[in-house]
């Protein structure tokens, strides 16, 4: 497919050839700004919903993950785990992500992250153009940032609106719609899963 007829499909909002050449696409854990729209929720929405979300608890540790890529019509284009280390020191975190895909390829992205005043956070990756941003209040956290994606010998930023929702101590969910030139070209959607040590000192 040449670069002209994926323009084509990316501006008549066929986002499938976006999804299926690239396998960047991924993001636990993901930066801000860039997408918001005053007539969504807004995080503050959130305030009083618990249980409480702390990113530095969270994050911290060894955390899986297993999700999809939808496209606008709702087809799973690509499934894929992620294996997380995470580690803070004071308000500043790592979280090297591990990912493997349904059709075989690996990827790895690094976050390096910084907790600010009054539940904000910022954060930067290699393939993240610019700073990534977000804010947790209650149980929810959103997420914005634009990822820098090679589709057919150049490099598309396509912007991402993140999601997150702490349900209990280990799980939390994660919804991330992506858009490019202000249209939606699908979803990614995600479970994550806190590994945790028992009274035995097990990982459960």
């Amino acid at each position: 497919m040449n670069r002209r007829h994926l323009l084509q499909q990316l501006s008549q909002g066929l986002a499938t050839p976006l999804l299926v050449r690239t396998t960047g696409v991924a993001a636990v854990v993901g930066g801000v700004g860039l997408v918001s729209g005053c007539a969504g929720p807004q995080v503050v929405d959130y305030a009083t919903q618990t249980p409480a979300l702390d990113l530095r608890t969270y994050f911290n540790g060894m955390v899986d993950a297993w999700g999809v890529f939808t496209d606008r019509s709702g087809r799973v284009v690509k499934r894929f785990k992620v294996v997380m280390d995470c580690q803070w020191q004071g308000d500043e975190g790592v979280l090297d992500e591990a990912f493997t895909y349904s059709d075989g390829t690996q990827q790895r992205r690094i976050w390096k992250l910084k907790a600010l005043p009054q539940g904000r956070y910022e954060g930067r990756a290699d393939d993240v153009v610019g700073m990534a941003a977000g804010e947790v209040r209650g149980n929810a956290f959103r997420w914005q940032y634009t990822l820098a994606l090679p589709v057919d010998g150049t490099v598309w930023h396509v912007q991402f609106d993140d999601w997150m929702y702490l349900m209990d101590e280990q799980v939390m969910m994660n919804k991330a719609v992506m858009r490019k030139w202000g249209v939606t070209l699908g979803e990614v959607t995600l479970s994550f899963k806190r590994r945790l040590l028992n009274a035995s000192g097990r990982v459960s």
